[in-house]
């Protein structure tokens, strides 16, 4: 896989790598048919583009992205380098590079366009089970900030730490920054007392061209209590989803 500006890691992803033409587009043709979220990632890993891959064209070697609403931010990922895409399939992490993005048209509509990757990382790598927030419920995650509770909507959770979104760029990006006494309310299962340190951010751009800032924050000194709680909640989420699934087949 092409070097890219920012890594995803330090382990050796040779043996994850995906090198068949015909694996590398049936991947992306699962990815499409699916309608996965797809991340693009460009600006040296702070600015990411949600989007999803509208089709593959294996004779053009074409892979054809949606657009975003906003001609400026287009125009930015046009010209920009060693973008890294990444998106899931089948709980499996997936991303490649591509070196450039072209403006294009997709049966007469706008979009966007990349080759079809010489090989794409499949890598399900996370120290701990990670789950999504389901939209139909909010989750707040307090920080005590300038004398005040700042409250954060989280996005995800697992038994290493959150994610949230910090959608008024009130707390600081700087990695090892740390945000004691902060608790986040897990509704019946219980309140979690927590401290949280700044592992990484991304500032994310919609297609309507609305913008928000996701942390990702690491759980520290967090007594084996509230870890219970964090683990149990888990649970709860993993059963919910496979039960969703159960009644859809």
């Amino acid at each position: 896989m092409a070097s890219s500006a920012f890594e995803y890691g330090t382990e050796n992803q040779s043996p994850f790598q995906v090198t068949s033409r015909r694996e590398i587009v049936s991947l992306l043709n699962g990815i499409s048919d699916r309608n996965e979220m797809v991340t693009l990632v460009y600006q040296g890993g702070t600015e990411i583009m949600l989007t999803r891959i509208i089709a593959v064209d294996d004779k053009k070697n074409r892979v054809y992205l949606d657009c975003s609403q906003n001609a400026v931010m287009n125009d930015v990922v046009v010209h920009s380098t060693d973008i890294v895409i990444e998106t899931s399939l089948d709980k499996v992490r997936v991303f490649f590079n591509a070196q450039h993005v072209n403006a294009c048209d997709y049966i007469s509509e706008p979009a966007l366009c990349i080759d079809i990757p010489v090989s794409i990382v499949r890598l399900q790598r996370r120290e701990f089970f990670r789950v999504n927030i389901p939209l139909d419920r909010l989750i707040d995650c307090n920080l005590p900030l300038d004398g005040g509770i700042y409250h954060l909507e989280l996005v995800d959770i697992s038994c290493g730490g959150v994610a949230m979104m910090d959608d008024r760029h009130l707390l600081s990006t700087a990695p090892g920054e740390t945000y004691k006494k902060c608790s986040i309310d897990l509704g019946d299962h219980g309140q979690v007392e927590t401290g949280l340190v700044v592992r990484n951010f991304q500032d994310i751009s919609f297609p309507n061209g609305k913008s928000n800032r996701r942390l990702g924050c690491q759980f520290i000194d967090t007594p084996p209590s509230m870890m219970t709680i964090v683990q149990r909640y888990i649970m709860h989420l993993e059963r919910e989803r496979n039960a969703r699934l159960s009644a859809m087949k």
